[in-house]
């Protein structure tokens, strides 16, 4: 059994541990909010939109639109793969390195598949064994949709010159705080409805139809890609405080745990002390 110094020392460490897991709880929780307000704000946004560009979908073999919305026979890849900056999230960024290096090795098995990482525990993971065509770290310093549009734009070129023939996202999406789901979700070509549907309402278009059709097919990639960006940005958050929820019960169940062999062993100690006086008071008397 340890001293009780040994054991007075592993209190105060634990002690200190779970003062830090608390806080970074509260960090964590405050920032939730925020993120967690401002994803569930633009979701409304973002599926009108999809679906304005649904009920627009017949003309996406017109100029401006077939150039997103090209079928290709998928020979080279290009995967987003969407982490964060920062660990102490638990599973979070692992299990989306995991579905990366999943696409590379089953769905896309044979071809030739490139990364783009947001978030620098992707990069450090995926650039040991795949090719990291552009990273972007800084993303999460200042999210906003300006900076995400620049990021969505590159990815639109590279599609459309034929670098790929084909860009997916790999992200967390947020459910709660204690709940992400990894998602793998098809960025380029734009996937038409799988049923048309003719439209309830008949607009008049102003300009023409192909002319909207073309300004709101790149509006509507930006905007995938910053809900997704937005999506991940929530669920670090979420994961994070579950995480150190659980960090911070484990360590006040493992103080707990310490105090009561520390009494157990300082009880032993003074019981060993008073054998021992009593012992040398009978030696004195004899």
């Amino acid at each position: 059994m340890a001293n009780l110094k040994e054991i007075r020392n592993r209190i105060a460490s634990v002690s200190s541990t779970m003062q830090i897991t608390s806080a970074m709880k509260m960090v964590s929780a405050a920032k939730l909010k925020k993120a967690q307000d401002a994803i569930t704000a633009m979701r409304p946004y973002a599926d009108k939109l999809t679906e304005l560009l649904q009920n627009l979908s017949a003309n996406l073999d017109a100029d401006g639109g077939s150039r997103y919305a090209e079928a290709r026979e998928v020979k080279k890849v290009l995967v987003v793969s969407i982490s964060s900056n920062r660990g102490l999230c638990g599973a979070f960024n692992s299990n989306i390195v995991k579905q990366s290096v999943a696409l590379t090795q089953e769905k896309y098995a044979g071809k030739q598949v490139d990364f783009v990482t947001i978030g620098k525990k992707a990069n450090d993971l995926l650039r040991k064994r795949f090719t990291i065509v552009s990273n972007h770290n800084t993303i999460f310093d200042d999210l906003s949709f300006e900076a995400v549009a620049q990021i969505a734009e590159a990815l639109m070129q590279r599609f459309a010159e034929g670098q790929y023939d084909r860009i997916d996202l790999v992200y967390n999406h947020f459910k709660n705080a204690a709940t992400q789901k990894v998602m793998t979700e098809q960025f380029l070509p734009i996937q038409p409805p799988a049923e048309r549907v003719a439209p309830s309402v008949d607009y008049l278009y102003e300009p023409s139809e192909v002319e909207i059709v073309s300004q709101l097919i790149p509006k509507a990639l930006k905007t995938q890609l910053y809900k997704a960006i937005r999506d991940s940005f929530a669920s670090e958050h979420g994961a994070r405080m579950t995480a150190m929820h659980k960090a911070t019960d484990n360590a006040s169940e493992l103080r707990d745990q310490l105090k009561l062999t520390y009494n157990k062993a300082r009880q032993a100690a003074i019981t060993n002390e008073i054998l021992e006086i009593v012992g040398g008071a009978e030696a004195l008397a004899g």
